[in-house]
């Protein structure tokens, strides 16, 4: 029996947690209000020939965050009992868990595990799954050589803004961010999200699940493992066919020509945007995993947009004010989660599709 029966026999039925080794090398309309009075940035940084449009947010755009009638929340709890961490490796250092996320997405990389299934490589729609939740990560959890990595810049280290978060783990950085241009250094009055920085980079990732609650107002729930696995005993296969994570890099620019209206519905397939594409399976992510201590929550299949893009702090705004919309309580959500350190090549899957 494969890892993923286990946990959701585990997550139905109430059996106790069990692991599988794997050994090898490895109603009210929301209203849109734009201000009058609009800034041209100092160059024009903008797309389409745009004018480079900024926004401070104080008098420009207007979300609703009115919620739908009351109702019962069907997937409340459903994400419990969940798998606590578990070491990565056995004593003798043998890997001892399954293939884990995030990892290097650059094109032609593959891990060390060798892996006895293959990602989702298709659009998640396509396969019946849909966005269950929203959220994001300061800096990036994954690598893109020349994208998102260690030479990338922000108005202030990644590093420095977890120590202020209370969370200090390392993660990486677009290339794109240039102190000369105002896009990247006017500030955003920011209604909605919280703890955000026009200038810096964030990896936004989007939960999908075939075992979600689909089409109703309980589909987008927090956290995460809810909406999930809110149908659990519909599951039907393996877990890396029902479950998968979208991901894609922005830096924030104060500048409307990059905003975009529906941020929380998935990934942004237009122009460049969603087009290269790394396709693999892995885990969960966060900052209690570590290259040490793993997560116990996989195979499930990961799609990585490896190309950074910028995009308006509004429409992030948007996002988190769309995502306080929702029936579920979204609001430990609309804030930059800590990023788990990059996973090693012995800890990630051989299954990467371009």
């Amino acid at each position: 029996m494969k890892f993923s029966s286990f946990l959701l026999l585990s997550l139905i039925g109430g059996a106790a947690a069990t692991k599988t080794t794997v050994r090898g090398s490895s109603n009210k309309r929301r209203t849109l209000e734009k201000d009058g009075k609009k800034v041209s940035s100092k160059k024009g940084g903008s797309k389409k020939g745009g004018t480079g449009k900024k926004s401070t947010g104080k008098k420009g755009m207007t979300f609703s965050t009115t919620k739908p009638p009351p109702g019962e929340n069907v997937c409340a709890g459903k994400g419990d009992p969940r798998y606590e961490n578990i070491n990565c490796f056995t004593g003798d250092g043998l890997v001892d868990v399954g293939g884990q996320a995030g990892v290097n997405v650059t094109k032609g990389y593959n891990g060390n595990l060798d892996a006895d299934h293959d990602p989702i490589t298709v659009p998640y729609y396509q396969m019946g799954l849909c966005p269950v939740n929203v959220h994001w990560h300061l800096g990036t959890e994954h690598y893109s050589l020349d994208q998102y990595d260690e030479t990338g810049t922000g108005p202030t280290p990644v590093d420095y803004r977890r120590k202020l978060a209370g969370k200090a783990r390392k993660g990486y950085q677009c290339k794109l961010y240039d102190d000369s241009e105002e896009i990247y250094t006017a500030p955003y009055h920011w209604k909605y999200c919280t703890g955000m920085e026009v200038g810096q980079t964030y990896e936004v990732h989007w939960p999908h699940s075939a075992l979600g609650a689909c089409g109703t107002l309980n589909q987008y729930q927090t956290p995460f493992y809810d909406g999930v696995l809110c149908h659990a005993d519909r599951l039907d296969g393996d877990l890396q066919d029902h479950v998968g994570v979208q991901s894609q890099v922005f830096t924030i620019v104060n500048d409307e020509d990059y905003f975009y209206p529906d941020l929380m519905s998935g990934m942004i397939v237009d122009g460049d945007m969603g087009q290269d594409v790394a396709m693999f399976t892995g885990s969960t992510t966060g900052t209690t995993r570590t290259n040490e201590v793993c997560s116990q929550y996989t195979p499930i299949t990961w799609q990585v947009d490896r190309v950074c893009h910028k995009i308006s702090a509004s429409t992030f705004d948007k996002m988190c004010a769309d995502m306080l919309s929702h029936r579920d309580d979204m609001s430990d959500d609309i804030y930059p989660h800590g990023s788990r350190e990059l996973v090693i090549d012995d800890l990630a899957n051989d299954n990467h599709s371009n």
